[in-house]
């Protein structure tokens, strides 16, 4: 049985200088690549390499390879793991076969979510959480004080890089450096096994609403996998891509950023995350159940609305909502959208007022500019 003795904190909270931004192990890449770096969550991170809009077209038409190494990676083990992730997470963990992800939530009562997660199971009473850079003492501290017994809890974030090649050409790119099966690893799914020489972990994940990869690697070894990576998909148009183009990816995938879209004042089923709730008998009782379950059942006071502006004006986070000539909330998420050439954001309405055809206005440095509830995503990739 694994040690349920009391576990340091992570090694990324011990080791940070305080006000000094760390850096992942490509940070000598982006920087020789000529990057934008911005502060992002205590980070030096890039945000932009050859244009923001370059990069997300990119990613559409073609493939980016962008540098997530500042999320966290939390391990739990043991025969107790199984239980507690079934308490903290708001999904049912049993479902989960070896070799399989699972977008979930770490729930509050309230329903809010303390961070959104996806959970990897890696084999019995072996699991991997990725956790949001942002919130990764929060999450480790929530995680710390609801353990129970018969696990281990271990931050294993300085242990992995972790790389998305994302685009309708990753596979093709990605094969031709690995032995693996890349057509039969589906959706939510991985595979651990060698890319360009590196051991590696292989999911078929991403943040961009496109068809991708996240690859785990050892930090020694990122960044030969980049340079391998962006060698052999050049000539299928693989760019590296920074932090701006995923923001404005994921938004026209209407994927939810936590700090905008969903934080400890929004309830998964306000976010329109009720499919991660599982309220099967199986699952059990779990933190924030009881009321998520009633918002279920009865519906919640507002909802997470996609809209588009209908006169012209970019709306922004923070950017006030006006209904009937009232202050009514303030955007979530807003963005000119480069594939779909419009100007879309993210926003919570009273939920009569969140039906499709709804008509509302942004308050736009002191102008009202109308817009629109429309249907999300926004943005769907084609199936082949």
């Amino acid at each position: 049985m694994a040690s349920d003795e009391a576990t340091p904190p992570p090694r990324k909270l011990l080791e940070a200088t305080p006000g000094a931004l760390r850096k992942t192990p490509l940070h000598a890449i982006h920087r020789e690549s000529g990057a934008k770096m911005v502060p992002f969550g205590g980070w030096d991170m890039p945000v932009e390499y050859s244009g923001l809009i370059a990069e997300h077209l990119a990613v559409r038409r073609a493939a980016g390879l962008f540098d997530v190494s500042h999320m966290g990676e939390f391990e739990i083990e043991g025969e107790g793991g199984l239980a507690f992730l079934q308490r903290v997470t708001s999904n049912d963990v049993a479902k989960l076969v070896d070799g399989q992800a699972q977008y979930s939530a770490l729930t509050l009562p309230s329903g809010a979510p303390v961070d959104d997660v996806i959970l990897y199971r890696r084999g019995e009473g072996r699991y991997l959480m990725v956790v949001n850079a942002g919130n990764l003492e929060k999450d480790w501290k929530w995680l710390e004080s609801q353990r129970g017994t018969g696990l281990t809890l271990r931050d294993r974030s300085d242990d992995f890089a972790l790389l998305a090649l994302q685009g309708p050409r990753a596979q093709e790119i990605l094969q031709g450096l690995t032995a693996l099966d890349l057509p039969k690893l589906a959706f939510y799914h991985f595979a651990e096994g060698v890319v360009a020489e590196a051991a590696v972990l292989v999911a078929r994940t991403g943040y961009t609403g496109e068809d991708g990869f996240e690859i785990f690697v050892a930090p020694d070894r990122a960044e030969g996998l980049w340079r391998r990576l962006i060698a052999a998909g050049g000539s299928a148009g693989l760019v590296p891509a920074g932090l701006g183009a995923r923001d404005t990816l994921r938004l026209e995938a209407k994927m939810c950023l936590y700090g905008n879209d969903i934080d400890e004042s929004t309830t998964l089923v306000e976010a329109g995350l009720g499919w991660i709730v599982s309220l099967d008998a199986a699952k059990g009782d779990f933190i924030g159940r009881a009321v998520l379950e009633e918002q279920k059942r009865t519906g919640a006071p507002r909802k997470l609305v996609g809209f588009e502006m209908t006169e012209r004006g970019i709306a922004r986070h923070g950017y006030p909502i006006v209904l009937d000539d009232a202050p009514a909330g303030t955007v979530a998420s807003g963005s000119y959208a480069p594939f779909l050439q419009k100007n879309i954001g993210l926003a919570y309405l009273p939920t009569p007022r969140a039906a499709v055809g709804s008509d509302f206005a942004v308050d736009i440095r002191g102008r009202r500019v109308a817009a629109r509830v429309v249907p999300t995503p926004f943005y769907k990739r084609p199936r082949s």
